[in-house]
C-alpha cells in the first residue's frame, strides 16, 4: 500500500486538466470513518488505521448497520464528501493540507488519504471501500495535486495564500452563525419566561390603573361619579362640594327636614293635625284674663 503522488513524469494521467481546474470528478465509495493518526504519512501509519476501522466496520456489521455510501469531489482545491442523494457536504479537505494517499494492494477494495483538520488541527485518516475504483480514486487525487502545485509555482505561492484566506473566512462564518442561533434561542427563551411572569394567576382580578393628566389628577367626567381616588403622591383627593344623588336619609333613616321646600302634605299626620288645631284656634280667637284676641284686623275689641 503505497502511492503517495509519486507518479512519473513520463506517465499521462487519467484526466485533461480541465475537467479537475475548472470542474470535479466524482465517485461513489463507501466511507469506512476516518481515526486519528500520529503522523502525517507513512505506509504502516495508514495500514494501522485501515485494520482499526475495518474492525470496527465488522462490529457494527453484526450490530446490523451499514456501512454509509458517500459521493467524493475532487478537483485541484481539494475532496469533497458529500451525502449521494441530498449532496450535503459531510468533510470538506483542502488539497493543502491532504499529506499521503494511497491504495492497498492485498485489498483491492480499499484506499485511503490522511488530512490535517482545520479546526482541532489533528491528522485525521480517512478510509474508503470501492468495488472497482479504488486505485483510479487515488491516481485521481494524484492528479490533482500535481496540478494544484504546477499552478502554485506559476502564481508564486499567492493562490494557495489566497485560499488559507478564504476557508479562515468561511470557518469564521461557521463559527458567527452557530453564535447567532445560539443567541437567538437565548432570546426566544427570555422572551418566554417574561410572558410567564406577566401572566396574571388563575382567579385574580386585573385592575386597569386610572389614567392621569398632566397635574396627576384623574380627568373629570360628568357620566363617572365622583369617587375618591389614592393619587400618585400618596394624598387623598378633596371631598366633593356637590352630595351624590343617593344620599336621601339622615342618620335615622327619616327624610331630612327642610322648611323652604316641604308644603301642607309634606309634614307626618300627627304634626299636621296639631298645627291645624292651633291655626283654628288663631282663627277662632282666644281670651286671656278677659281680653279678647282675635286675627280679623276689623274687630276692635280690645
Amino acid at each position: 500500500m503505497n502511492r503517495a503522488f509519486n507518479r512519473k513524469k513520463d506517465k499521462s494521467w487519467m484526466h485533461t486538466p480541465e475537467a479537475l481546474a475548472k470542474h470535479y470528478i466524482a465517485y461513489n465509495a463507501k466511507l469506512l470513518g476516518n481515526t486519528e493518526v500520529e503522523a502525517p504519512k507513512g505506509t504502516e501509519v495508514v495500514k494501522d488505521a485501515v485494520r482499526k476501522l475495518k474492525f470496527q466496520r465488522h462490529i457494527k456489521k453484526s450490530e446490523g448497520q451499514k456501512i454509509p455510501k458517500i459521493e467524493l469531489q475532487i478537483s485541484i482545491y481539494g475532496v469533497k464528501i458529500l451525502d449521494p442523494k441530498t449532496k450535503d457536504v459531510q468533510h470538506n479537505c483542502q488539497l493543502h493540507r491532504i499529506s499521503f494517499c494511497a491504495d492497498d494492494k492485498t485489498d483491492k477494495r480499499i484506499f485511503t488519504f490522511i488530512c490535517k483538520d482545520s479546526e482541532s488541527n489533528k491528522h485525521l485518516c480517512y478510509v474508503f471501500d470501492s468495488e472497482k475504483c479504488a486505485e483510479e480514486i487515488t491516481l485521481t487525487i494524484g492528479q490533482a495535486f500535481d496540478l494544484a502545485y504546477k499552478k502554485f509555482l506559476e502564481s508564486g505561492g499567492k493562490d494557495v495564500e489566497t485560499r488559507k484566506q478564504i476557508g479562515c473566512l468561511q470557518k469564521r462564518i461557521k463559527e458567527l452563525e452557530t453564535e447567532n442561533s445560539d443567541l437567538k434561542k437565548q432570546l426566544q427563551d427570555l422572551e418566554e419566561q417574561l410572558m410567564i411572569a406577566h401572566v396574571p394567576p388563575a382567579g385574580s382580578i386585573s385592575v386597569k390603573p386610572q389614567s392621569t393628566d398632566m397635574f396627576d389628577m384623574v380627568p373629570f367626567s360628568p357620566a363617572t361619579p365622583l369617587v375618591p381616588t389614592q393619587v400618585s403622591n400618596g394624598c387623598p383627593p378633596p371631598r366633593p362640594t356637590t352630595l351624590p344623588s343617593n344620599i336621601g336619609k339622615d342618620l335615622f333613616g327619616a327624610e331630612p327636614f327642610d322648611p323652604f321646600t316641604c308644603g301642607a302634605a309634606d309634614f307626618p299626620p300627627d304634626i299636621q293635625s296639631k298645627l291645624d288645631e292651633m291655626q283654628e284656634g288663631f282663627k277662632m280667637g282666644l281670651t286671656l284674663e278677659g281680653t279678647v284676641f282675635s286675627l280679623d284686623p276689623l274687630d276692635s275689641r280690645c
